[in-house]
């Protein structure tokens, strides 16, 4: 069982590599805190694009995501820019939800059919409001977990 998981977290972040583009993405992630590692050297601007196309979301959501303007992220990618590190981490947490929630719900239509809908667990808030806030991400990663493991949510 345990080797079984591994494997399945090993897969997730070699999935998560894919997303932003090993030419932007050079060395290997292995947990949450290789993202700070990497944010820490910056990633180029144009990962976003990576990230809006794998996962099909409209630049106006990705800019809310990130708590930017539209552009801004047009600006950063035509100059080639390294993102800031806050930027980097936002997106790779982003990233990695995303990737989860399409585990737990078995694909991208139904998780984001239930981000948009208002969450008892959460407070009646749908989990898309909370992903731009500090800590929001975390909150809909944990309310998942519970929801893949079956604890009433």
């Amino acid at each position: 069982m345990i080797k079984e998981k591994m494997k399945t977290t090993t897969e997730h972040y070699e999935r998560l590599m894919r997303i932003f583009g090993k030419k932007y993405i050079k060395s290997s992630i292995e947990s949450p805190y290789d993202f700070i590692t990497i944010a820490n050297r910056g990633i180029n601007a144009e990962a976003i694009i990576n990230f809006r196309k794998y996962f099909n979301i409209p630049r106006k959501f990705t800019a809310e995501l990130l708590n930017i303007s539209e552009p801004t992220i047009y600006r950063w990618i035509r100059v080639n820019k390294k993102l800031a590190r806050n930027y980097s981490i936002q997106l790779f947490e982003l990233a990695d939800l995303f990737l989860y929630g399409y585990e737990v719900f078995e694909n991208k239509e139904n998780f984001f059919k239930w981000i948009e809908l208002p969450n008892t667990a959460l407070g009646g808030l749908k989990p898309k409001e909370l992903l731009e806030m500090p800590g929001g991400i975390s909150k809909v990663k944990d309310l998942l977990g519970r929801i893949e493991y079956g604890v009433y949510s």
